[in-house]
């Protein structure tokens, strides 16, 4: 029941009153009612917006949206009491008396609805409402700890500097404000398009409702429904927009540390790789570089020559990423605080004055990246490190992060123009910070793509940066906590993320470097880092056991280079993540929510991941329906179960997804340009049919679009007992000569290659190199986990279809 107008609560909480009028429009409709007005369009069969204001005028701007609303295909029914708007997906019906919206799918089953509260204002804070469903769970909201089920929980999105954060600490640094519910067998997203702070409520101290707030602004919200959540991450995608396709040794490993200064001490670290035979592309230059913290300047005396440095780490197969910080320190005579004054580029208060804060260089104004003069000053400004062979740059501190994390709410951000305060811009700074450093650096790159890593950002950020989870703290529950926070981002669009592996704050133990190494080759964005004052962190700095074991994981990040760089051309093509929560395959199995298990995943579509702690030997295991194989000794076992799993420190549990096809290249060496003359494709027996897409293209250039790039599709069909690999797809050549077909669990009769029958070779097949005994408990002393029985059939690599019988 509606409080009264003449009530005095009236005054205290606001709800969307009773329609007065509407008008169709040729992609949804517009209506009035007593205080509000309300808008409703359809952006596709899938996706609704609700919008709905307080004001005279819509707010139309949106950094996070880039779809437009053309689509036209829907119906709309106008009864005594409701409208109802029908799409061939989704039924939403409005009622009139008063204004409340519910969501249906073309059966008739509730997906999503108002509560009785509907959309409400308590002075200039509106909220959504939504009735809690039987069973209903949330998945999403990005970079959010807590658990996977975020069911009787509550967030904020703030973008704050949250230096070595507790493991349940809210809010962190960046915010996307989409999450997904899900209830019988049904599952539906909502993405709040406003960039105020904004507050989730799951069914925290309630029993009754979920709710989505705004401090200020519009409501405005879109609606998706999908019979998946993979989908419904396609159609947030569409809306929000994709990562391109990155740089291929952006996705190698990448060693940083605050910081490697002098320069001598970065090229040490460089050949010690080489040297130790340990992979790897990347050296990250932290603060340190810079003469006294300022952007755009190298410290004259520890890098005296940094050209050359970076001439010689190039030689060695290294690209550089440097630092890039927001805060322009006010000095007179450094060129970036008079160039910067010169053409107006800074925060301003509403005096005109520019806003000083402090942070590492000490007083410092702060460009205003809503300002498209602005976009463009900071992208010149790059043009220097570019001349001098950087191709990667990282953004930090761009919460804005300030000492005493105290900034003005008063001062003013241009917006294009149309003018906001930091009220509106604060969540927005990091992502069009991202912005202006992604398209100067492509910009002045020619041709060659740029790597981007961000720590805050907004929805819509994964169009221009990776993003890291900011300053963890060695611990085993930090190195899991990271693990959620990258399925969760992987879930609210942004593909390529990852964490600090060894942790950035405080001395990791050994065993946890182990561990860590592990799990960061199948994380999405893969670096070592750690603070100043802290213990060495690099591979070999923990001793042999750890050296060895690093290694080899890191070797096999490599050698499943094929596979990875195949998973990041599905995430810029639909959106799918590479680190895929559970909840994206197996939505609706209450095991995989379980806090034993949440924090399982898989990386592609084939891999699953279980995390562990550095202490333990043995661990339990969820595998999901299906049938499963050990990824190391290829152990058969079927889905729907717990298992135990060994998890000495030297071996992460990995299982692979039956009827699973995954590219490997066995000769991988030292950097992403060095993956050897083979291909593998490893094809796991199973009962159902699959299709797995294998792509390649330079990985450097953006002339894959234009069609130089290598695509063919693998198709397995166990009732047909044949594997066919397409005929390739683009111009570019593969780098690989020769393919080889693994099998493994088959039981084969003879096997004939496009008709001619072959013989076939039964071996062990080394899938990491040896793992050394430094526990007997589970293995003889200098043993090698090997996959048993793999017939291996060897192709030469043409571009013509190829088919296998058995």
């Amino acid at each position: 029941m509606i409080v009264s107008q003449s009530s005095s609560k009236t005054n205290l909480n606001n709800s969307l009153d009773n329609l007065i009028q509407f008008e169709e429009k040729y992609n949804g409709i517009e209506g009035k009612t007593g205080s509000y007005q309300f808008r409703v369009l359809v952006y596709s069969a899938n996706i609704i917006r609700v919008h709905i204001t307080a004001n005279e005028k819509f707010d139309e701007q949106s950094y996070a949206v880039i779809a437009k609303p053309e689509f036209e295909d829907f119906n709309l029914e106008d009864a005594t009491n409701h409208l109802i708007l029908k799409t061939s997906a989704i039924n939403l019906k409005i009622d009139k008396h008063p204004v409340r919206f519910s969501f249906y799918d073309k059966h008739g089953n509730i997906i999503n609805e108002d509560e009785t509260f509907g959309t409400s204002w308590i002075g200039e804070q509106v909220t959504t409402y939504k009735k809690l469903q039987n069973g209903e769970r949330f998945i999403g909201l990005g970079e959010k700890t807590g658990p996977l089920d975020r069911r009787g929980h509550g967030y904020q999105h703030w973008n704050t500097d949250s230096f070595a954060y507790d493991p349940e600490s809210d809010p962190l640094y960046c915010s996307t404000p989409f999450y997904m519910g899900l209830h019988n067998k049904l599952a539906y997203g909502i993405f709040l398009d406003n960039s105020h702070k904004s507050h989730f409520n799951f069914g925290a101290s309630n029993d009754r409702f979920s709710s989505f707030s705004a401090d200020s602004g519009d409501m405005n919200y879109y609606f998706i429904y999908h019979d998946s959540v993979d989908e419904i991450i396609q159609s947030y995608t569409y809306l929000t927009g994709r990562m391109s396709v990155p740089p291929m040794w952006s996705i190698g490993y990448q060693q940083c540390r605050y910081s490697y200064y002098p320069d001598k001490e970065a090229l040490t670290v460089a050949q010690t790789f080489r040297d130790k035979d340990i992979p790897a592309d990347v050296i990250v230059f932290d603060i340190h570089y810079m003469e006294d913290y300022k952007i755009f300047t190298w410290d004259k005396v520890k890098f005296a020559n940094p050209e050359k440095m970076i001439a010689q780490l190039r030689e060695l197969g290294f690209h550089i990423v440097v630092m890039c910080d927001p805060g322009i320190k006010i000095e007179k005579g450094y060129e970036a605080y008079e160039d910067g004054k010169e053409n107006d580029v800074f925060l301003k208060y509403p005096d005109g004055s520019y806003y000083s804060g402090a942070v590492w260089p000490g007083w410092c104004h702060f460009p205003d990246f809503t300002n498209p003069k602005t976009r463009v000053w900071w992208g010149d400004k790059l043009k220097g490190y570019v001349e001098m062979g950087v191709h990667g740059f990282w953004n930090d501190m761009n919460e804005i992060a300030t000492w005493g994390q105290m900034m003005p709410e008063l001062i003013e951000f241009d917006f294009e123009g149309s003018k906001g305060t930091t009220r509106k811009g604060r969540n927005l700074y990091g992502m069009q910070m991202a912005k202006s450093t992604f398209e100067g650096a492509k910009h002045h790159l020619n041709g060659k793509r740029p790597f981007n890593l961000t720590r805050a950002g907004f929805s819509g950020v994964q169009r221009y940066s990776a993003v890291w989870t900011g300053d963890n703290v060695a611990n085993d529950e930090h190195m899991l906590v990271g693990v959620r926070l990258v399925n969760s981002m992987g879930l609210t669009g942004i593909a390529f993320a990852g964490y600090d592996v060894g942790g950035f704050v405080g001395n990791s133990s050994e065993h946890l470097f182990a561990r860590w190494v592990q799990l960061g080759a199948f994380s999405p964005f893969f670096r070592g880092h750690s603070m100043i004052n802290s213990r060495d962190s690099e591979p070999w700095a923990y001793g042999e056991e750890v050296e060895e074991i690093s290694r080899n994981y890191i070797r096999l990040r490599y050698k499943l280079m094929p596979y990875i760089y195949s998973a990041f051309f599905e995430a810029a093509k639909t959106g799918t993540p590479i680190a895929r929560s559970l909840a994206i395959d197996y939505s609706h199995d209450d095991m995989i929510y379980d806090e034993r298990y949440h924090n399982q995943y898989m990386f592609g579509k084939n891999i699953l991941v279980a995390p562990v702690e550095s202490t333990k030997h043995l661990t339990k295991v969820y595998l999901p329906e299906g049938d499963w194989y050990e990824f190391f000794t290829d152990q058969h076992y079927h889905g729907k179960q717990e298992i135990i799993a060994e998890c000495p420190i030297e071996r992460l549990p990995l299982f692979v997804k039956a009827s699973s096809i995954i590219p490997i290249s066995p000769q991988a060496s030292y950097n992403t340009t060095n993956l050897g003359d083979t291909l593998e494709f490893h094809i796991y027996a199973g009962k159902k049919a699959a299709i797995y897409t294998y792509y390649e293209d330079d990985g450097d250039s953006y002339e894959y679009e234009e069609g130089n790039y290598y695509k063919r599709t693998i198709q397995y069909d166990p009732k047909d007992s044949s594997i066919k690999i397409s005929k390739v797809e683009g111009a570019f050549n593969s780098r690989f000569k020769n393919i080889k077909v693994c099998l493994h669990g088959f039981e084969l009769a003879p096997i004939s290659i496009d008709g001619k029958v072959i013989a076939t070779e039964t071996y062990d097949y080394q899938f990491v190199l040896p793992i050394s005994n430094f526990d007997p408990i589970y293995t003889e002393p200098n043993t090698k986990l090997v996959v048993k029985d793999l017939k291996v059939l060897s192709i030469e690599n043409s571009n013509d279809e190829v088919v296998i019988k058995w």
